[in-house]
This record gives C-alpha cells, sequence and structure tokens, in this order.
C-alpha cells in the first residue's frame, strides 16, 4: 500500500456467540477468542491505514442498527453474522440499503458444514465471502476490503 494514502474506516461486526470464541466448540472455530482477533484486527489496520471499530452482539437489532449508522462514519463493513447469516433477512436488506462494501467472513467453511448452513443471506449483498480459514479469514477479508476500497478510489 502506498504511504500516502488516506486512512479508511472500517465497521467490523460480529454476530451471535462470537463472544464464546475460545471455548465454544474448538475443533471447529478454534482456540483464538474474540479479543485476539480484534487485536489482530487492529494491527493489521494500522498496517493498512485502516482504522478499525469492532462490535460483537448476540441481538439483531443491536446488528442492523450499526450498519444503518456505519455511512456516517465508515467506508465499508466486514462481517461475521455467525448464524444470522443463515436466517437474517433483516441484516441482508440493512447491507443492501447502506450500500457500503461489504465483506462476510466465517472461521468455518460452511459449505463443509450442516446444509443449512451452505444458504448465505448476507452473499448476494456482499462483494466476497471469505470462510474456512479461522481467524485469518478475518485479516484475508480486511485485506480485501481495503483493497476493494483503494481500488474504487
Amino acid at each position: 500500500m502506498s504511504e500516502n494514502l488516506g486512512s479508511v474506516s472500517i465497521l467490523v461486526l460480529h454476530g451471535p456467540n462470537l463472544n464464546l470464541l475460545g471455548k465454544r466448540e474448538p475443533g471447529i472455530y478454534g482456540l483464538t477468542n474474540l479479543e485476539e482477533i480484534n487485536r489482530l484486527l487492529e494491527q493489521e489496520g494500522e498496517v493498512l491505514q485502516a482504522k478499525i471499530t469492532a462490535l460483537q452482539s448476540n441481538h439483531e437489532g443491536i446488528l442492523v442498527d450499526a450498519i444503518q449508522n456505519a455511512p456516517e462514519q465508515h467506508q465499508g463493513i466486514l462481517i461475521n453474522a455467525a448464524a444470522y447469516t443463515h436466517t437474517s433477512v433483516a441484516i441482508r436488506d440493512a447491507i443492501s440499503a447502506v450500500k457500503l462494501p461489504t465483506v462476510e467472513v466465517h472461521l468455518s467453511n460452511i459449505y463443509r458444514r450442516e446444509e443449512f448452513r451452505h444458504h448465505s443471506f448476507i452473499a448476494p449483498v456482499a462483494i466476497g465471502q471469505i470462510s474456512g480459514f479461522g481467524a485469518d479469514s478475518y485479516l484475508l477479508g480486511l485485506q480485501a476490503l481495503v483493497r476493494h476500497l483503494r481500488a474504487a478510489v
């Protein structure tokens, strides 16, 4: 990245049960907890000249409100909607409405899991989806989103 590129601001959203990372089903989700993922994102954000604002909620409406308010402060959204990926038309519609470039990420490969996890309401309104690389899915998603934003300038 060029040193003269302006900083961008990215909203990182973590959906339900991600506050339990490191404890919940470590064979699927790994041992890295949410605080560590956020720390890694902030470190990568410094390298990419991207300000990271992270929010985790188990409540769909809080995530929808954050998406709706995002254009006031952020240029892009990185989201792991967790179970809401497969159920929430409200989150999908909020992303579509704000028209911010959004990258969907998942720790596990959702296509190698139960059939109901194969469908994402978010994917059709996202610029891309990264899954299956554990905590690195977030970092890869952040890198792709920042590159996309810089290429659009």
